[in-house]
């Protein structure tokens, strides 16, 4: 097997995170067409993306625990072969309601990826290393929501939408023979207590009397939950609204994921001379103004592509800068038990943004306004987190934060 710290296993650490991304980026050009389809309105159809968000921040809490107990590679191979199962599933659904329940079982495989991986980081790479291999990491992970709803959109005008579902059950075949094959164990301090009830409790009760830990997963959650707001709301918006094609619609998600692109590259080359406050600071403030942007071209009455995409682009490039800083130091500070808190940052922050992502469902209106509200306030959400849990507390303790 190849070093934990070879190239080789930084892309299929890269490939783990990306179940998340490729499972809810692939099939969005096909939203509108499933409406039609299953002959229901675009809540129930949203709601295949918020069931999935649900199954994913509750799976969560129970991977670490798993991964710490038993190890990250034994748990990875079985959340990568439910995912399997589920996405074949999906693709055989016959009614909205069988592809919401299969949608659940396949984000309970899925966040396996993004929480052993993240774990899998910190044994590695420790706390000092992680957070650029996570902005290294995040940079090539926006692969997956800029080539997804491209090639999700031509696959849907050629083959129909099954055809996205069949293409994510090869991809867990892929990824589950190559961590049979190429990962070692890299938790050499298993914690045989970890999936005891009382002491998870105790561990998860540990970590939310920390009050810079809920600092930092409030400012992931937020910032998390902007970009579900537009992976909830955006197909319905452009190409409902808007009528653009499948295709049209990829390149301009493609594009909006382009800021994330610049901002993981960012953080990865001045994290370690920034430090994580002032990446932290600075990517907020953008985020804030691309959500304040936005608010303001909506409420003007304008809507054209560019009054959609500037926006989102500058508050996801914010999030570029923010999300690796934050969820390094939310998850370094606690080695023994990365697992479990990676686990319950994952939870909050996908609850957080499934409430968000269906309150921008219940409130679509055929304007930009509930798109870009929720943005803008999911903006403000992450800026204040950080100056009001994290800031205070680090001035007292830890300059740098």
């Amino acid at each position: 097997m190849p070093r934990s710290d070879s190239l080789v296993i930084r892309i299929l650490l890269t490939a783990l995170v990306a179940f998340g991304p490729l499972s809810t980026d692939l099939y969005l050009p096909s939203l509108p067409t499933l409406v039609r389809v299953f002959d229901t309105d675009i809540a129930m159809v949203q709601l295949t993306l918020s069931t999935f968000l649900i199954g994913f921040a509750v799976s969560q809490l129970i991977y670490g625990p798993m991964s710490d107990r038993f190890g990250r590679r034994p748990t990875l191979l079985v959340g990568i072969a439910v995912y399997l199962v589920a996405s074949a599933v999906c693709a055989l659904a016959t009614s909205v309601e069988g592809l919401i329940a299969a949608r659940f079982f396949q984000a309970l495989g899925a966040c396996c990826g993004p929480v052993v991986g993240r774990a899998v980081v910190r044994d590695v790479f420790g706390r000092d290393r992680a957070a650029t291999v996570l902005a290294y990491m995040s940079m090539a992970m926006t692969l997956a929501p800029a080539v997804g709803p491209v090639l999700g959109g031509a696959l849907m005008e050629l083959f129909g939408w099954r055809s996205n579902f069949i293409l994510l059950t090869g991809f867990a075949v892929v990824i589950l023979v190559a961590v049979w094959s190429l990962l070692a164990e890299t938790n050499t301090t298993r914690d045989h207590e970890a999936l005891n009830p009382g002491r998870m409790l105790a561990n998860y009760a540990l970590l939310l009397r920390n009050r810079r830990f809920i600092g930092y997963v409030l400012v992931v959650a937020c910032s998390y939950s902007g970009i579900f707001a537009f992976i909830s709301g955006s197909s319905f918006l452009l190409i409902g609204q808007m009528h653009l094609s499948p295709a049209q619609y990829g390149m301009s998600f493609a594009t909006v994921v382009l800021g994330y692109t610049l901002g993981s590259l960012v953080a990865g080359k001045l994290s370690h001379r920034w430090g994580g406050a002032r990446m932290i600071r600075t990517g907020t403030l953008v985020s804030l103004a691309g959500g304040a942007l936005g608010v303001g071209l909506a409420a003007a009455g304008v809507l054209q592509i560019a009054s959609v995409v500037a926006p989102v682009f500058l508050f996801i490039l914010g999030v570029g800068l923010t999300l690796p800083n934050a969820t390094a130091n939310a998850v370094g500070p606690y080695p023994t038990m990365a697992g479990l808190a990676s686990s319950l940052l994952g939870f909050v922050q996908m609850t957080v943004a499934a409430v968000v992502g269906l309150a921008v469902g219940h409130l679509h209106s055929g304007t930009a306004m509930p798109l870009m509200g929720a943005i803008g306030l999911a903006g403000l959400g992450a800026l204040l987190a950080h100056r009001l849990l994290v800031v205070p507390v680090s001035e007292q303790h830890d300059p740098q934060p």
